[in-house]
């Protein structure tokens, strides 16, 4: 019997797939603007979208997809009319959203309570059907939203001036960057989890940076160990029983660390 033969590993699979594939697409972005940082704060305005979820009754990934969505433009507004740094209004955002989650879920009873780890850690097993939808769903959205937009994407995130002189809504594609991030850390919860997910969006551009010297060689090789990762990770976590999202990450940052020798020893070559 293979981990095959079990329909929540097929459907953990599959969202391991889709959030190897995205994360780091659209984590190129993040590392770029330096905002490396932005999808786990995201998780922490998603968080509160799961204790909603777990107060009202309703499904958990669409609700966290609607808030994380509405966090993410109210971060935006707020970074563009605030005279606070842009760093303390993300910190203001970041620690209401985990505050208002882990208070809404304890308002909800001691069985949202126990399930909160889930959605924080990620578990294999908890990938239902409908949940599936909702995230291939989510996650086609931004596929398609990354091929109209990534010139412009690219754009902004490089140079947000030079951008605007080219006749690029800056505003509006960086607004666009964060909300794609927002989705993003919606699809990959259920899998890696909430405090994690930053993890597979990040680690896996900075392994690429450290052996590609391009913008379209690093997302492409960040999108290749994102995507093994993720799937080894869920299979690896099924045979030694342990959390799958710890799992992806620790192996992200091995990566990390074997790219670095590989990364100084073709710096030394050229």
């Amino acid at each position: 019997m293979t981990f095959l033969d079990f329909d929540f590993m097929r459907r953990a699979l599959l969202a391991a797939m889709v959030i190897g594939l995205l994360a780091p697409a659209i984590g190129v972005f993040l590392v770029q603007r330096r905002l490396a940082l932005l999808g786990d704060g995201m998780g922490h305005v998603a968080l509160t979208g799961v204790g909603l979820a777990f107060l009202t009754g309703t499904a958990p990934v669409p609700t966290a997809l609607v808030v994380a969505v509405v966090g993410a433009i109210g971060i935006e507004f707020l970074r563009a009319r605030s005279r606070s740094a842009g760093d303390v209004i993300l910190a203001l955002v970041f620690y209401g959203g985990i505050a208002a989650g882990v208070l809404l879920t304890y308002l909800a009873g001691n069985r949202a309570a126990s399930s909160l780890n889930q959605y924080l850690f990620g578990a294999i097993t908890t990938v239902s059907g409908n949940d599936l939808i909702w995230l291939l769903a989510a996650a086609a959205l931004v596929a398609v939203t990354l091929l109209i937009f990534s010139r412009e994407m690219f754009a902004v995130s490089f140079d947000a001036e030079v951008a605007r002189t080219q006749g690029i809504r800056a505003g509006f594609i960086s607004a666009m960057i964060t909300v794609l991030a927002a989705v993003t850390v919606v699809i990959g919860m259920r899998t890696v989890g909430l405090l994690l997910v930053s993890a597979i969006m990040i680690v896996p551009i900075a392994a690429a940076q450290q052996v590609s010297r391009s913008f379209r060689g690093t997302a492409g090789l960040g999108v290749v160990i994102g995507w093994a990762c993720a799937v080894s990770g869920v299979i690896l976590s099924f045979y030694i029983d342990v959390p799958s999202g710890a799992t992806i990450v620790l192996l992200t940052l091995g990566c990390f660390v074997l790219a670095l020798p590989i990364g100084s020893a073709l710096r030394r070559s050229t």
